[in-house]
């Protein structure tokens, strides 16, 4: 993106929001402006904004802005403050947003037994017909056993990189 002491142009912010925006939709079935949005809150100026401001830079309706800011803050991606003395939310990235998702060995636990269930109703099924169920139970249980060893890697690996100085530390 083509900086200028330290500014982003407006059109290499929509560029990425727009590159953003069609990774989430494509990836995660994200509304394009739901991506966008978290696209732009990456890359605007101040990193807090209000949902006018928000709607302005990114040529959206206030209402579609508000949708796209209540899925991001479901998913824990963006969260609305409202400072002392003002009238108006601001929406930022949530801090939660940048550690990673998914982990949690318990989600994929309960995908074991969901599928499990499923592979009660065709018990007496061929086992060419049970095999997509048995292979989700069988990754729904490494990931559960297999994802807080990675969590705990990911930690020790990025402590290092802040130690280091090629990763900012979280306190700034």
């Amino acid at each position: 993106m083509p900086a200028i002491f330290g500014y982003v142009s407006r059109d290499a912010q929509l560029l990425f929001a727009d590159h953003v925006g069609r990774f989430y939709a494509r990836q995660y079935g994200f509304p394009p402006m739901a991506g966008r949005l978290l696209g732009f809150l990456f890359v605007c100026d101040p990193p807090q904004q209000t949902i006018d401001e928000l709607a302005e830079a990114l040529l959206a309706s206030r209402s579609a802005i508000t949708g796209a800011v209540k899925l991001l803050e479901s998913y824990r991606m963006a969260r609305r403050t409202r400072p002392a003395g003002e009238r108006v939310d601001r929406v930022s990235l949530d801090p939660a947003s940048q550690q990673p998702q998914n982990f949690d060995s318990a989600v994929h636990q309960e995908h074991a037994v969901l599928f499990r269930e499923g592979l009660a109703l065709l018990a007496d099924a061929p086992p060419e017909r049970r095999a997509p169920l048995e292979e989700m139970v069988a990754l729904a249980e490494f990931l559960s056993e297999r994802l807080p060893a990675l969590l705990e890697e990911w930690h020790a690996h990025r402590d290092e990189l802040r130690a280091s100085g090629r990763l900012p530390s979280a306190d700034g």
